[in-house]
């Protein structure tokens, strides 16, 4: 127990410690771990739906898109320089606080998650994954199309000027000064996303050991089974797309005050691709399994930037250094797969488990 105990404390250490060291070699390294962090919490939310349930979501950066372009909305000009009304009731524009955006966000996702269950519900297998994979893309073109006739998303230039998050007058925006120590925007948004991926991570195990959380993974292993002992797969199967969507509105949330822009190109169909292969390269359903796929996909592109260059210079020049990030990264999710078909990190299986034992 106390083993246990001391290596909670440790990893709990070195995750307060992690922003700061990286600090010292620039602040490209903390914002690629402000990145992965948010990435963490999209591939959980995604995990209760393709993870839990077993209903694979090809759309989910919609739902991500969704709570960028609401606190893009709510906390930038936007508003006020296209709509008179708007301009005449909030002449500084509505700056909501960090209480309110994350319910906000967490709400407009979750019953845009119910919205895309509701004709979806008789779909299984590949043609679900088709139709989320559609309205993902739905909400891509409509967010790209809607500066005309009258400007709500300013099309593809996208919306900038977007509000920082403050908490209790502190503006994470800026760089701060505490206890001596210069801290940077980026390490205090650190902090912040690391607080959400602790809540997210909570919220998941108390649903994974739930009795919501076993209906899911019944409907999983087999939906006529579970229909027949009872378990209401309709509102069950609704309750995942609105779980999952809620975690990916909050991360885009973030997303927005961090980025300070948003357009339409950060919700590409590759966004989506990326975050289930995060799921299942880590290990479907399995928590830890899903922290540690998010991680490696997150940060591997940008490690691989110092691989890339010195394999260009090799070539003479002729392979683009993107190009040859695509095919590492392509050849590294293959080997992973060949090596470890059920993910890096894979649930226990508890039938093996018990037979050992008896």
């Amino acid at each position: 127990m106390q083993n246990k105990t001391a290596k909670w404390m440790a990893g709990a250490v070195a995750l307060l410690v992690l922003p700061l060291v990286l600090q010292y070699f620039g602040n490209a390294w903390v914002r690629i771990a402000d990145l992965a962090l948010l990435y963490v919490m999209l591939a959980l939310g995604l995990n209760i739906v393709v993870g839990y349930a077993g209903l694979l979501d090809l759309g989910y950066v919609a739902f991500y898109a969704v709570g960028a372009y609401m606190f893009a909305l709510l906390a930038s000009p936007q508003l006020s320089e296209n709509f008179a009304w708007f301009a005449a009731h909030f002449p500084d524009g509505l700056h909501l606080s960090l209480w309110m955006v994350i319910p906000l966000a967490l709400l407009l996702a979750a019953g845009t998650g119910v919205l895309l269950g509701i004709p979806v519900l008789k779909l299984r297998g590949d043609y679900l994954a088709i139709v989320t994979l559609g309205f993902g893309e739905i909400i891509r073109i409509f967010m790209n199309n809607l500066d005309h006739p009258i400007n709500i998303t300013n099309g593809p230039k996208g919306i900038g000027e977007i509000d920082s998050v403050k908490i209790f007058g502190l503006n994470l925006g800026r760089r701060q000064e505490i206890f001596g120590f210069d801290i940077s925007s980026v390490t205090l948004y650190y902090y912040l996303f690391l607080a959400l991926v602790l809540i997210t991570v909570l919220v998941c195990y108390r649903l994974q050991d739930s009795r919501i959380g076993r209906g899911w993974m019944a409907i999983r292993e087999d939906e006529i089974a579970a229909k027949a002992m009872g378990i209401n797969t309709r509102n069950m199967k609704l309750l995942a797309f609105g779980m999952g969507a809620s975690f990916g509105g909050v991360s885009g949330a973030m997303f927005a005050a961090f980025q300070g822009f948003v357009s339409p190109e950060s919700f590409s169909l590759m966004e989506s691709v990326m975050i289930v292969a995060m799921v299942v390269l880590g290990g479907l359903g399995h928590i830890p399994g899903v922290i540690l796929g998010a991680v490696l996909l997150s940060s591997l592109p940008e490690v691989l930037r110092y691989v890339a260059g010195p394999l260009q210079d090799l070539t003479g020049g002729r392979l683009d250094a993107s190009i040859l990030r695509q095919l590492l990264i392509a050849l590294a999710m293959i080997i992973i797969m060949l090596l470890r078909p059920r993910g890096l990190w894979p649930s226990p299986e508890h039938g093996k488990s018990l037979a050992q034992k008896a």
